[in-house]
């Protein structure tokens, strides 16, 4: 069991506003439970924390307490524990330097040299996503092709295009158009 703080309790420390936090280790998770105004009422918060997650009575700040209910009793205003997540240590990969008068390619192979590891996963890397372009490749195509773009398809297109519009109004915006387009 961890040695008790300097406010005489477990779990128990004082914020620089004056007021007692309270934090609670359980499982490999960190719990904030509250600020009370005492270092006294804070234990006794811890406590009940204790008691929530089944611990042993060493963990306790005051064992003399016989039951869980006694104990919440005795913190007014109650417990609510939050979990404090903590950002989990990564494994950075390690740097290349170059040194004086070594080449990129020289310091590159150096560096697969010392870490083939790191050339290893970057090969499967590489080969996973090689192998799913190949099985995309494979997948049905989304582009619907033209079944014919003979010549004539085109002069029948053009064909309509200079016969002009059945509309008057849209022909007469249309020449309104042009006329605006030859004076520029």
């Amino acid at each position: 069991m961890a040695p008790k703080g300097k406010s005489g309790f477990f779990g128990v420390r004082q914020k620089p506003s004056g007021n007692w936090g309270v934090e609670f280790f359980d499982a490999g998770s960190r719990w904030w439970i509250s600020t009370y105004p005492s270092a006294h009422e804070s234990a006794r918060a811890y406590d009940v924390a204790v008691w929530r997650a089944e611990r042993p009575r060493e963990h306790l700040n005051f064992p003399e307490m016989e039951i869980r209910v006694e104990a919440e009793m005795l913190v007014p205003q109650g417990i609510k524990m939050k979990e404090i997540t903590t950002k989990k240590k990564t494994t950075k990969k390690p740097s290349v330097v170059v040194n004086v008068g070594e080449t990129d390619e020289e310091a590159m192979e150096r560096f697969a040299r010392e870490h083939p590891e790191y050339v290893q996963a970057e090969q499967e890397h590489y080969w996973k996503r090689e192998a799913e372009q190949k099985e995309d490749e494979g997948a049905p195509s989304m582009v619907i092709p033209i079944q014919s773009s003979s010549e004539e398809d085109w002069a029948d297109f053009e064909e309509e295009e200079e016969e002009g519009c059945d509309d008057p109004e849209k022909e007469e915006f249309w020449e309104q158009f042009r006329s605006s387009n030859d004076e520029e």
